[in-house]
């Protein structure tokens, strides 16, 4: 066998001589290949189906402007049949992803979207999903936006959970702005302040910051009390009571922070240290226990 040459020069090789017998063999050859070619397909391509659903809607809402509340239900028919023919064609709802939420979160924000496997994807309005799930206590703000051809993205900021507030014999786990997350359990956050009172949430935005600067005082806090909405006790873990004055609480916090350093002040069991006046800080010892009765002596 001669070996293949490329990129040379090679004689050319003289054609066959074509007998009429060779020639009818292959115009039958011709059309058996003719005959057994594949139909076209004359079906409407996803592309050239969302031309065409633009030019319906297009059509449907000058309709609209034209005839007024009955082309409003011309375009709403029209639009129902344009989600389904999309739907046919693959475009429906097989996947909600949710960002920027916690897994506590997640669930509530699907509920209160309300969208369902298999919905046509075309069909859902952003806008009204959007109010719907910014709805949500755990939501500050959110977007949503469609993946064609078969996802939704629900992208949110979620609200920070600032303490849990307890009043009138109930608990609930108030925002960086004091408004209580309706779908917060506080039994699942254990870890934040506790706000004790009326007026309480609305004015732990303003205190909590300040007592978090000083991690001494933080690390002994088991609640702080809101006293007639108009200040704070700030009551530590071994039942000891700070009160701070109805203003300037910052310096009054910032006085202890001094006392402590020099006489470690919140390690020594005081019952009570009230900063209310600022010139004057007044301390009241715990009382001591009381002794117990010791047994008389024999023959007294």
């Amino acid at each position: 066998m001669p070996a293949a040459v490329r990129g040379g020069s090679r004689a050319k090789a003289k054609p066959p001589t074509r007998t009429p017998a060779a020639k009818a063999a292959q115009s039958g050859q011709s059309k058996a290949r003719a005959q057994t070619r594949p139909p076209e397909h004359h079906g409407l391509s996803p592309k050239w189906a969302l031309i065409g659903a633009g030019a319906v809607l297009a059509l449907a809402l000058a309709a609209t402007l034209a005839t007024g509340h009955r082309g409003e239900r011309l375009v709403a028919a029209i639009g129902h049949g344009v989600d389904g023919k999309f739907g046919d064609l693959g475009f429906r709802l097989e996947t909600v992803e949710v960002l920027g939420a916690s897994k506590m979160a997640t669930a509530d924000i699907v509920k209160a979207a309300g969208v369902y496997k298999d919905q046509p994807l075309l069909g859902l309005d952003l806008a009204d999903l959007r109010k719907k799930v910014e709805a949500v206590g755990w939501v500050k703000e959110a977007h949503v936006v469609r993946l064609l051809p078969d996802t939704l993205v629900i992208s949110v900021a979620e609200r920070r959970q600032l303490a849990v507030w307890q009043h009138g014999g109930r608990q609930f786990v108030i925002d960086a702005n004091g408004q209580v997350i309706p779908e917060a359990d506080p039994a699942r956050f254990p870890t934040l302040p506790l706000i004790v009172g009326e007026g309480g949430a609305s004015h732990a935005p303003a205190i909590l910051p300040l007592v978090a600067q000083r991690p001494r005082l933080m690390g002994q806090l088991d609640a702080l009390v809101r006293v007639d909405d108009r200040r704070w006790d700030l009551r530590l873990k071994d039942g000891s009571l700070i009160q701070l004055p109805a203003e300037q609480e910052e310096a009054a916090l910032m006085q202890l922070e001094r006392l402590d350093q020099r006489s470690r002040i919140l390690e020594l069991g005081f019952e009570r240290i009230d900063l209310r006046n600022p010139d004057v800080v007044a301390v009241r010892p715990r009382a001591a226990a009381p002794l117990a009765p010791q047994p008389a002596a024999a023959g007294a």
